[in-house]
């Protein structure tokens, strides 16, 4: 985003600004940008060029005799023209790569871990968003046989992905009927969506397995159970607490807005979703822009990484005040991190019984 009728000594003031409040949290005047920010021209002058910038939009004078904060459209134009990138020392790359340097198998972990570093790293809420797989359908099905009364049930799906899930039955069943039902399963079963496995399909696999039948059952339920848990979304949050440090959530009545809006996930997801893109670069959305009321004084910011053929998000949300400079930078090396850690093994083992996600 530029702005033509933006002067390079408007950018410096407005980015002065910017970064004032930022770190104080108070209105900026004319004598601390002459003074502290080190902006060589008269405080009159200064003046003038904040009057022009409100006029613009850019800033906003809260009271008659106050300085200036940057509205919305500042911030954005901040983030998209006028931020630095921020440079991690070798300590803040080292520590984020040892945290995650021992592996994680299982997505509820990987999404835990994630939020939990992108609060720590950054003093605001941490947040990791994994996308539903969408249309889910299996291409593939394998079986292993491990007694009469146990077998495991391997599943294919787009994107490399496998899931492996050990099956138990109260009778018994040879490796001649698990090898009918493997079967019958590629037969009937692949590329069908879940909603497309009616009951006429489980009796059609019942008849053809025969005396054996009673093992279609449960195989089916385990088959379609693993797929809603892959075409359904999640997302973890940590740090919700740290909010409260932050004077913009000492209103009682939006911090409860929007406390309740992170705690009914479905909403979360709703505001999320909305926003995730196939866009590999960082996501910064700046309040309105969030189209929740509850998040109008609040900042989204969010990075996506593929972990094992998934789509991951890992960001903070925090006051539309935030280091967007520190933040950026925290989250492109921790969604980095992920891809570098996960991304060398493609596909990882879920919990060592090989089930992968």
């Amino acid at each position: 985003m530029e702005d033509s009728r933006l002067s390079a000594r408007k950018k410096q003031i407005l980015k002065a600004i910017v970064d004032a409040h930022i770190n104080h949290g108070e209105p900026v005047g004319s004598k601390y940008l002459s003074t502290e920010a080190m902006i060589s021209c008269s405080p009159a002058t200064i003046r003038n060029e904040m009057a022009e910038l409100e006029e613009m939009g850019y800033l906003v004078q809260p009271h008659t005799s106050a300085g200036r904060v940057p509205s919305e459209l500042g911030y954005r134009y901040y983030v998209d023209a006028l931020v630095r990138q921020y440079s991690e020392t070798k300590t803040e790359i080292d520590e984020i790569n040892e945290k995650l340097r021992y592996k994680l198998t299982e997505m509820d972990e990987i999404l835990a871990e994630a939020s939990r570093l992108a609060s720590s790293f950054t003093d605001y809420t941490g947040i990791a968003f994994k996308a539903g797989a969408g249309n889910v359908r299996i291409s593939k099905f394998d079986s292993v046989y491990l007694s009469p009364r146990d077998f495991l049930l391997v599943m294919l799906f787009a994107g490399d992905t496998v899931k492996a899930k050990p099956i138990h039955l109260s009778f018994s069943i040879s490796e001649d009927d698990l090898r009918r039902f493997t079967e019958a399963a590629n037969m009937y079963l692949v590329n069908t969506a879940s909603d497309s496995i009616s009951m006429q399909v489980v009796l059609k696999l019942e008849a053809l397995m025969g005396a054996s039948g009673a093992m279609v059952h449960p195989a089916v339920k385990v088959i379609l159970e693993t797929m809603s848990e892959l075409d359904t979304a999640d997302v973890k949050l940590d740090g919700i607490n740290r909010l409260l440090q932050y004077p913009e959530y000492s209103n009682t009545e939006k911090l409860r807005g929007l406390l309740g809006m992170l705690e009914e996930k479905d909403k979360l997801l709703d505001v999320i979703s909305s926003h995730t893109t196939s866009d590999d670069g960082i996501n910064v959305y700046i309040g309105t822009e969030n189209d929740s009321d509850v998040m109008s004084n609040t900042a989204l910011i969010f990075k996506s990484v593929n972990v094992g053929g998934k789509k991951l998000a890992v960001g903070v949300i925090g006051p539309r005040r935030m280091n967007y400079t520190k933040v950026i930078g925290m989250i492109n090396q921790l969604a980095s991190g992920i891809d570098r850690i996960f991304g060398d093994e493609g596909r990882l083992l879920d919990d060592g019984k090989g089930d992968k996600f």
